[in-house]
């Protein structure tokens, strides 16, 4: 007995509230919602709804309050009351003229809107006059047509549905499918030949990435061609509103996917360049792009992804911006950093694998990152140096050398005849000129001082090859052939020492050295030295 006077208690209370609800137009919530609420189920009074069309009386006028509707539905445009405005005087737009207009959704339907005419509200002129194209937008000629063949079983309800929604549904599905494979296949020609345009090349890693590239387009076009179709179904709000948030998603994730590998071809691309270019920092700037452009990408494919939920992108942008200068300032020495890693990368001052001096550190180029560079010292050991340092203190980047100069001296004894001196800086020289690593345009062979125990030869060259093993091979083949003139010539290499000279002591011979200095003999030892320079090639 209680539950039947509950019951009669709760339905006398809904009559009396439909009865109480009237037509407010008094501001943009009122109405919209004097709109949608008359044309519902259990409350369907179409000509109250009428009322929110301005311009328009009658049967005119209700027709096109139940197409609006019938768009906001096809699409599953859900409308949250909370967020429409009840100001009166709302306006919304930026600037100094005023315009009192509030439109139901900027980014899906931009078209669709309610403006303040004298003192009440209503649907927008620019609305009412596209209402009809908007129709046929959503609802294309053929969905009449089908309409009108459909017999009378296909309206008969199966699990809440129509007969002939269910069979459209699966018709929809299978075209779909259809679709994508044509699309995939097309997709992938068209991408196979921009490449080749492109890069003059078939690279089978770049086409495995463009076979993947053209899956995820295909399906955001069969996304497209779902979201087109669905309306024309005419399902209700609800299973649209799920349907169309499921589409979204969908086709959000599949952006994402496609400028990802999107990002994976160009690099792989732009990889192809820097291989033909002579410096290797180019090489070292292809990850770094790759994980910025990544971040990003996913950075801004969330955005949307939580837009799609109601989120305002704005408000998550300021918070960003607000989060990002926090950890910015937390974080100083880091923002330097990557500062100084972008001035390394436009600079240039050196490539990968150039030997450089930066300050105390000797090595060799390995790594530029994000944060640091890596240096491999001659001993093999590793030195960070962070990149802001980097860019700041003076580098002497020996691998933008031309050549390898190589200077030393050699101390001849005292006692050298000088008819032996010149014949071994002559000697010298024509070594210098056969050597195939040397210069044999730009070098100095000379007799140039008197050291504390030696007569000094300088000898200045410089070497071909920049690499550094190379250099030391091309320093041993020099050496071994001087040393080998000298033992040809007679010649002493000095060192340091201290000489005692007694004269006329009993019985002693003199301390002299003998030398030939028979000039055909020197000659002779002369060429006999550099040919066997010249035969002697290293392996």
């Amino acid at each position: 007995m209680k539950n039947l006077l509950f019951v009669i208690g709760f339905l006398s209370v809904s009559i009396y509230a439909q009865d109480t609800i009237k037509v407010d137009l008094e501001n943009p919530n009122a109405t919209i919602y004097t709109h949608l609420y008359f044309l519902q189920p259990d409350s369907y009074q179409p000509e109250k709804s009428a009322v929110t069309i301005q311009g328009y009386t009658g049967e005119e006028a209700i027709k096109k309050a139940i197409r609006l509707k019938q768009i906001l539905d096809g699409k599953g445009l859900f409308i949250d009351f909370n967020k429409v405005p009840t100001n009166p005087n709302y306006n919304d737009t930026i600037g100094y003229a005023k315009s009192y207009k509030y439109i139901l959704f900027p980014n899906k339907m931009p078209l669709i809107s309610v403006e303040k005419i004298n003192e009440n509200w209503y649907y927008s002129t620019e609305t009412i006059q596209n209402i009809a194209a908007l129709y046929n937008e959503v609802f294309p000629w053929y969905v009449q047509k089908i309409q009108k063949i459909i017999p009378e079983a296909g309206y008969k309800k199966v699990f809440g549905l129509e007969s002939w929604q269910l069979i459209a549904v699966v018709i929809l599905v299978l075209m779909a499918f259809l679709v994508f494979y044509l699309v995939k296949k097309i997709a992938f020609f068209i991408l196979q030949k921009l490449q080749y345009r492109i890069t003059g090349s078939k690279n089978e890693e770049v086409r495995e990435v463009l076979k993947n590239l053209a899956h995820p387009i295909s399906l955001l076009i069969m996304i497209g061609f779902i979201n087109q179709v669905f309306p024309s179904l005419q399902f209700g709000l609800e299973i649209n509103t799920v349907a169309f948030l499921g589409l979204d998603i969908s086709e959000t994730i599949f952006w994402i996917y496609v400028f990802l590998k999107l990002v994976r071809v160009v690099m792989r691309i732009y990889a192809e360049f820097t291989k033909r270019t002579h410096g290797k920092l180019d090489d070292q700037i292809v990850p770094i792009l790759n994980k910025f452009l990544t971040g990003i990408v996913i950075f801004l494919g969330i955005l949307k992804l939580l837009t799609l939920f109601g989120i305002d992108a704005t408000t998550v942008i300021a918070g960003a911006s607000i989060g990002g200068l926090a950890v910015a300032l937390a974080s100083q020495d880091t923002v330097k950093n990557l500062i100084g890693t972008f001035m390394i990368f436009l600079d240039k001052p050196f490539h990968i694998g150039d030997w450089i001096e930066a300050d105390t550190v000797i090595g060799t180029v390995e790594e530029v990152g994000f944060r640091s560079t890596r240096i491999r010292a001659a001993d093999t050991s590793i030195f960070q140096i962070p990149n802001s340092k980097l860019a700041e203190i003076v580098i002497n980047n020996k691998g933008l050398r031309l050549y390898r100069r190589y200077k030393t001296n050699l101390g001849l004894r005292y006692d050298t005849p000088p008819a032996l001196i010149e014949a071994f800086v002559k000697g010298i020289k024509e070594i210098v000129i056969a050597h195939p690593e040397t210069r044999s345009e730009s070098y100095n062979v000379e007799f140039t001082g008197f050291g504390d125990s030696a007569l000094l030869i300088m000898i200045n060259v410089y070497f071909k090859s920049l690499e550094w093993g190379t250099e030391q091979s091309s320093k041993h083949r020099l050496h071994i052939a001087i040393v080998k003139l000298a033992k040809a010539l007679g010649v002493e290499f000095a060192f340091p020492s201290s000489t005692v000279m007694i004269e006329q002591f009993p019985d002693k011979n003199s301390v002299d050295l003998k030398y030939n200095t028979d000039q055909d003999q020197i000659a002779v030892a002369i060429k006999n030295t550099i040919d066997d320079f010249k035969k002697n090639k290293p392996s």
